[in-house]
């Protein structure tokens, strides 16, 4: 019988720790790329929303890999993102303890799902958010955004957009839109500013801030699992079969003395629902609302949307503009993802490969599709 090693790695990370369950709804992006004045002013995040997965086929186009030219399948994910509204931009003075927002200008049009943020209640609310801001006339309002904005190129140096999803678009049942904050990068301070104010009461498509082949981080909440033990909580090993007291245990949770239970120790408790960011995940394709074949290819010239037969289960069917992402994302179904340009790339491997997509399936989810579209479906048995 051999014995057991002296010495192993231990079982999960403690950079993680609390494992508690995550008191947002939604991600946060806490670091945004560094900024480059040399670039044209842009945007650096949108919001999204998870609506399933599909696989394709694709081709590599990697000179010098074993697998150039050659098909492969890869599973990737959907993401709708409805277009967003930019409703306010912030500056932001740099003090040494960090970022400290100095003012904020409001658009003059601000819409009922980005005001519902501000109450518990809309229904039995008095609505008067932003009643102050919009009494004013067109002229006062005008001198007052002036002022506020000779203030912010004076003092700040960090410029970020205020802006709500327009979540209704997507069939959900959620009224209230989801806010975000997003920074302007590239060009100075002046630019930014008058990038943003361009941007007031304008809808923002997804197209307009990621391109196709671009690597993006998404930031959101993970799928919650509930209370679990170590073994699939910490991935700790399995005792032996005739272990007294059962086997899915920690065999030894510490010594005599100190006499308490170290926080190392794995322990049973809350798993998932925690704040996660997935870095660098490649966009294979960003579709357009208005483009009814969006699972159409220059391979595959089938007309067929991205919905599969039967729409996505458990989502419903995808009316917006959407990202096909390489790989799965967290969260589940219908989750409220933060999709940002990505601050730190992979030192090895093709950052710009060129994506060369053959065929989107969108054979029905639900079971063993055969059929990609209903076309196809009738042309094989007929009329039922």
């Amino acid at each position: 019988m051999a014995h057991r090693k002296y010495e192993a790695p231990r079982h999960g990370s403690l950079g993680f720790l609390p494992k508690k369950r995550c008191q947002r709804k939604k991600g946060k992006i806490k670091s945004f790329p560094k900024d480059d004045i040399t670039l044209n002013c842009h945007l650096t995040a949108s919001i999204g929303y998870k609506a399933g997965m599909t696989h394709v086929v694709r081709e590599i186009d990697v000179p010098g890999s074993k697998l150039h030219k050659k098909d492969v399948i890869e599973g990737v994910s959907v993401i709708e993102i409805p277009p967003v509204e930019v409703v306010g931009l912030v500056g932001y003075i740099k003090t040494p303890r960090g970022l400290k927002s100095f003012k904020t200008v409001w658009s003059d049009k601000i819409n009922t799902e980005f005001k519902r943020n501000f109450y518990k209640n809309w229904y039995r609310s008095k609505k008067k958010a932003f009643s102050n801001h919009l009494i004013l006339s067109k002229e006062e309002r005008a001198v007052k955004t002036f002022k506020d904005c000779e203030k912010i190129r004076k003092y700040c140096s960090v410029i970020r957009c205020i802006m709500g999803s327009e979540k209704k678009k997507t069939g959900m049942a959620q009224k209230k839109a989801n806010v975000l904050e997003v920074q302007v990068n590239g060009g100075t301070t002046n630019e930014k500013i008058s990038f943003c104010l361009n941007l007031f009461k304008k809808k923002v498509s997804i197209n307009q801030i990621f391109r196709p082949n671009e690597l993006v981080d998404i930031v959101g909440i993970t799928k919650g699992k509930g209370f679990e033990g170590v073994i699939s909580r910490w991935g700790v090993t399995k005792l032996p079969r005739k272990t007294h007291r059962g086997a899915r245990k920690v065999a030894c949770v510490g010594a005599w003395h100190p006499s308490r239970v170290s926080f190392t120790v794995p322990r049973a408790g809350q798993n998932g629902y925690h704040h996660r960011t997935q870095l660098n995940l490649r966009i294979y394709k960003i579709g357009k609302a208005e483009d009814s074949f969006g699972g159409k290819t220059d391979f595959d010239v089938t007309e067929k949307s991205i919905n599969p037969m039967g729409g996505f289960p458990h989502y419903g069917e995808v009316k917006n503009d959407f990202l096909i992402l390489k790989g799965g994302i967290i969260g589940p179904k219908k989750r409220s993802l933060i999709i940002r340009k990505s601050i730190s790339f992979k030192k090895r491997g093709n950052r710009d490969e060129n994506i060369i997509l053959k065929f989107i399936d969108t054979s029905s989810k639900w079971g063993h599709g055969r059929f990609q579209t209903t076309w196809e479906k009738k042309k094989k048995f007929g009329k039922l």
